[in-house]
């Protein structure tokens, strides 16, 4: 008790502390005349004057009352709304203790509707002060080097953004922009509102350097929008973190980030089907290969999550499997996980693995995907694409394996690549086995590009946007079907849990993107201009170096035009022309001579024969 007396006394001895002592000091009197003076018609009694005293002694009392509720210890810079509930509780209690003094004390010349008016003048003078200092101090401590940004959403995150940013030193928000008219031409914190279209007229008065959006639970559609306005009006747009990640407390309202494309290649999500997700993963033991990879990875987070018996991860780059074996026993504790180094072109790991641990389901993600890569090395490509898949899917068929799904890609359709080519290979494989199999169901997964992925150009041109430019695009009239990888795995492990065995399922991945318009917003949402014959002073050239050997200028995802509608409004399935498995096994394992003997020529003959649809480029 006597060291919580001490540890009062002492911080009342701040030098701020005591200039707000001696403020009220001087405010309360003061209040308490006003109301008198104003009572008496703005004359004086002279019955009042034996009195005089009552003036000068309402800080006695008060001024304790004050110092009990903590009116003292905040902060004047960052006062908060609560401060007019410890005012008004203050002056209230104030105004009691009066009371009962004046009719103690038998003052009979005090009029008693004054005290009423003093408890009005003393909120505003005690209320007022605080707020006023405030408003000086936030002022004087105005950091004319911080960046002038306007904050586009006026709601509960634009109010703590706007909050958070006038606390620091990097940000200066100048005004609110905000959808709901009901808003417009309002303050919020003294900061005024102002509709969309307005928003190149005051950034032009304010001289806005950039926006940053406060919208982090606007239907995604909504936000593509409004950050395509504001790329219009010429601004750099910031934005805030998703506001699950702000109720998580993994970020502050402060964390300011660069808009991803995502943002706008993105699409809204569409709710999982759970009883998809969850059939051939919970309580099973699920194998992934490629575990390293973009998608094999996001794979094994998502099948982690759905509480498997066992994940088993297979890769054959040790980093890469270390790697996402870290996250994996860091984020899921609980999980059974069993790590495996090792290709899927061992047959006696692959088949002696799948036998011990008794594998109910597996991804098969492993494969070469850099056309230009496997381009130069065809016979790595098709060994690790075509063969592996075979020494997987064969072992599969022997462990007696639940259900095998082969990730695909859009490159496989009428291909004009070795890699592409060898996809479509690795699911003529599965779709053989699919016919003989009594027990597996062997199915696969085709879709395109995905955002963020080793083999996307998302990687790449941030990259070279880092480093100054140029932007390498191999045409201008070059198109992409863009997918987020944790959307893309999501259907994946819907889609593999509705086969029946032998399905092609195509992925919906929404409208083909130009490359070149995916380069130009990439260079505006990384804060640079592009620069062109129309702007020659532009920050990042985006210069054209022609198509690479095996590109195509589009891709696509159906060979023939007989797509199936299914249960997820974003999975179709197709029953496409296959090879029956008596006819394409010797014709593998001649391809496997091929590759052992470095025979690239017979293998490429050999692999044009397979897949009819293979054209390549060069």
């Amino acid at each position: 008790m006597l060291q919580m007396l001490k540890d009062k006394i002492a911080y009342l001895f701040k030098w701020e502390i005591l200039a707000l002592l001696i403020v009220d000091c001087i405010l309360l009197p003061l209040a308490l005349f006003t109301a008198v003076w104003l009572r008496l018609g703005a004359e004086w009694d002279p019955k009042i004057t034996p009195f005089i005293w009552i003036f000068f002694s309402v800080p006695l009392w008060t001024i304790p009352l004050f110092v009990q509720m903590g009116l003292y210890r905040a902060i004047i810079k960052f006062l908060d709304d609560t401060v007019v509930y410890i005012v008004f509780i203050g002056v209230t209690a104030s105004v009691l203790v009066l009371t009962l003094l004046i009719h103690f004390t038998n003052a009979l010349a005090f009029p008693r509707t004054a005290i009423v008016i003093y408890w009005l003048f003393a909120l505003v003078y005690i209320g007022g002060s605080r707020f006023m200092l405030r408003g000086v101090l936030r002022k004087i401590g105005y950091n004319s080097d911080a960046t002038p940004v306007a904050i586009y959403g006026a709601g509960s995150a634009g109010v703590q953004l706007a909050n958070s940013l006038i606390h620091g030193r990097e940000y200066a928000p100048m005004f609110f922009i905000d959808d709901n008219k009901s808003k417009w031409y309002t303050t919020i914190r003294g900061i005024k509102i102002y509709a969309p279209h307005e928003l190149q007229r005051m950034s032009n008065i304010y001289h806005i350097e950039a926006v940053l959006l406060a919208i982090p639970s606007v239907a995604l559609s909504r936000r593509r929008e409004i950050i395509q306005d504001i790329e219009q009006s010429g601004l750099y747009v910031k934005t805030l973190p998703g506001i699950a990640s702000i109720v998580s407390g993994e970020v502050k309202f402060s964390d300011i980030k660069e808009v991803d494309i995502e943002d706008l290649l993105g699409r809204l999500p569409v709710p999982a089907h759970q009883e998809l997700l969850t059939k051939n993963i919970v309580n099973k033991v699920v194998l992934v290969t490629g575990a390293g990879g973009s998608i094999g990875s996001e794979l094994t987070r998502q099948i982690a999550n759905l509480k498997p018996k066992k994940l088993i991860i297979l890769d054959s780059s040790e980093f890469a499997l270390y790697s996402i074996e870290q996250e994996l026993r860091a984020r899921f504790g609980y999980l059974n996980l069993r790590v495996v180094l090792g290709s899927v072109t061992n047959q006696k790991l692959i088949e002696q693995l799948f036998i011990k641990e008794r594998v109910n389901t597996i991804y098969h993600a492993a494969a070469y995907k850099h056309v230009p890569m496997v381009e130069a090395n065809p016979l790595s490509g098709l060994e690790n694409n075509v063969l592996g898949t075979y020494t997987v899917a064969n072992a599969a068929l022997k462990a007696q394996v639940d259900n095998m799904v082969l990730i695909s890609t859009d490159k496989a359709v009428r291909p004009t690549n070795v890699m592409g080519a060898s996809k479509r290979l690795a699911e003529l494989t599965l779709q053989a086995f699919a016919e003989i199999s009594g027990h597996t169901i062997f199915n696969m997964v085709r879709f395109g590009n995905v955002l963020g992925s080793s083999g996307s150009v998302v990687p790449l041109f941030k990259r070279q946007i880092k480093l100054g430019g140029p932007i390498t695009v191999t045409h201008p009239d070059i198109i992409r079907y863009f997918m987020t990888i944790p959307e893309a795995v999501e259907l994946v492990i819907q889609a593999g849990n509705m086969a029946q065995g032998g399905e092609v399922f195509v992925l919906d991945m929404g409208d083909p993107v130009k490359i070149t318009d995916l380069a130009q917003k990439m260079i505006y949402l990384s804060g640079f201009t592009l620069k062109n014959s129309e702007n020659p002073n532009g920050d990042i050239e985006i210069k054209f170096t022609g198509l690479r050997p095996g590109e195509k200028l589009y891709e696509e995802l159906l060979i023939g035009d007989n797509p199936v509608p299914t249960e997820h409004q974003r999975i179709m399935k197709a029953n496409e022309k296959f090879i029956a498995l008596n006819e394409l096994k010797p014709r593998l394992e001649l391809l496997k001579d091929c590759v052992r003997s470095g025979e690239t020529t017979q293998a490429i003959a050999l692999l044009r024969e397979l897949v009819h649809e293979y054209q390549p480029s060069n």
